[in-house]
């Protein structure tokens, strides 16, 4: 006798979609017209659901392309009649770069490597976009759109200035050329414009009256606008969440945790003990710094505990508002909190070996996670996209949830973030416009990822020196 399988069975069709929503892989695909923002959205995107937990990848189709043989945007890609509709032969090119990006997302799904995948490309054709929902059909995905719309030509000439006509990026060790190298800076972003033009020439938008089937959301200019339609399963709906909260403002948040504790002077984690005297130093340098930023429409958020209302103490005649988060307070240790690292090691030797094996997910009895805190600080990381400029006074474990989330990090390089005391963080959040008016930034701002600089307060010597992070 045949034995029953215990695997749960997902049936797919365009007009019912999924009869189980449950574990379901699923691909985003962006549509757009270039210069949109859709390489933007897609990183973003992928950044935050990593964070979230939820593994993602991106599968960039220009990527593909430029990687083949003779194919190189420095060669035709620069040319804008290597995107027109009659260019048969590099029709072929872009199709095949298409087909071996979707082998390799489907590879990446159906191994298990991750659960959500982004093909960012312009799929701005029916013609296309049926393949690829015939692809995600055939193999059991869900499939959800993203449709970049955008008219307002401050962010388009921006993004073609910034992104696209640049003298290139470097990545694993490699310069990438783009426009500019081949043509002068207006020649290369004349060019790039009569591209656009070509893709207008076949753009078709998804139909918001005969496309109704379909699980998408138009993103329209930069934000300012959304229509939604068809959400289905978990993983779509943090998508719209997402997407819903983001602004592309260029603005500054500064990080810092709270000054000296007298239980930092004893060694001992956790507890709710007042500053020392170097910590109420520092609270000084603090409200000092910020009276010489004179940062606009300030808010300061601090954690509820002691310490971390001591630090922002200053800042009330400063900041525009202050608020005080319990979201922001420390990890909880439980049981441990209160003790030193030794005592720990003694009372709890089998604990300490668990955590060390996994310090992400390891959670303290009666207390917390890593993990957790990164599930109770997705309201925190929601507001900081909505605000302009923010100032987070928070702790140690709680900051390096936050960091990793601006700077990309995987769950398992989370614990080991360095976040000193008496060190303010300033992360520069840029749009595509790559607008910044920033005092003492010592890195390069880019279109697509987040720059720190730190200062580090000396309580002994009373000097502010700088740090490259």
């Amino acid at each position: 006798m045949e034995e029953a399988s215990t695997k749960r069975k997902v049936t797919h069709t365009l007009t019912s979609g999924y009869s189980d929503h449950v574990r379901v892989p699923n691909v985003i695909v962006m549509v757009g017209l270039p210069a949109r923002g859709k390489t933007y959205i897609s990183k973003k995107l992928c950044r935050y659901l990593n964070w979230a937990g939820i593994k993602t990848r991106v599968f960039n189709v220009g990527e593909y392309r430029r990687k083949e043989e003779n194919a190189c945007d420095a060669n035709h890609g620069a040319n804008a009649n290597f995107f027109s509709a009659d260019n048969q032969d590099a029709l072929r090119v872009r199709e095949e770069s298409a087909r071996r990006a979707m082998e390799d997302l489907c590879e990446y799904l159906e191994t298990s490597k991750g659960t959500v995948a982004i093909l960012d490309a312009t799929n701005t054709t029916k013609k296309r976009r049926k393949m690829v929902i015939d692809f995600c059909d055939e193999k059991g995905f869900r499939c959800f759109f993203i449709e970049s719309v955008c008219d307002d030509p401050n962010i388009i000439n921006a993004n073609v200035t910034d992104v696209k006509v640049s003298e290139g990026k470097e990545e694993n060790g490699r310069k990438e050329r783009n426009i500019v190298g081949v043509m002068s800076a207006e020649q290369a972003k004349d060019d790039f414009m009569k591209r656009i033009d070509n893709y207008k020439k076949q753009y078709e938008p998804l139909d918001m009256d005969n496309e109704t089937y379909l699980s998408f959301i138009k993103v329209i200019n930069a934000g300012r606008s959304f229509y939604v339609n068809r959400v289905n399963g978990h993983a779509q709906s943090r998508v719209i969440y997402y997407l819903m909260n983001i602004h592309l403002l260029p603005r500054v948040v500064y990080f810092t945790r709270h000054g000296e504790s007298e239980y930092n002077a004893m060694g001992r984690m956790g507890g709710d003990s007042p500053l020392t005297p170097h910590g109420d130093a520092y609270a000084h340098a603090l409200e000092q710094f910020f009276k010489g930023e004179r940062v606009q429409d300030l808010r300061v958020w601090s954690s509820q505990k002691i310490r971390a209302v001591q630090t922002a103490k200053g800042l009330k005649g400063i900041a525009a508002h202050v608020e005080y988060w319990k979201a922001l307070d420390e990890l909880d240790a439980g049981i441990c909190e209160g003790l030193t690292y030794a005592d720990i090691e003694n009372r709890y030797p089998k604990q300490t070996e668990d955590r060390k094996k996994d310090k992400y997910h390891y959670r303290f009895p009666s207390g917390e996670s890593y993990e957790d805190v990164v599930a109770r600080l997705e309201p925190v990381i929601m507001e900081l996209e909505r605000q302009g400029n923010v100032l987070v006074v928070s702790h140690q474990a709680v900051l390096r949830c936050i960091l990793a989330y601006f700077t990309d990090r995987t769950m398992s390089e989370v614990p080991y973030i360095d976040v000193p005391l008496h060190t303010l963080i300033k992360v520069l959040n840029l749009s595509l416009e790559g607008t910044y008016n920033i005092i003492l930034i010592q890195l390069v701002p880019r279109a697509y990822s987040c720059h720190l600089t730190f200062y580090t307060f000396d309580v002994t010597r009373r000097v502010v020196s700088f740090l490259i992070f």
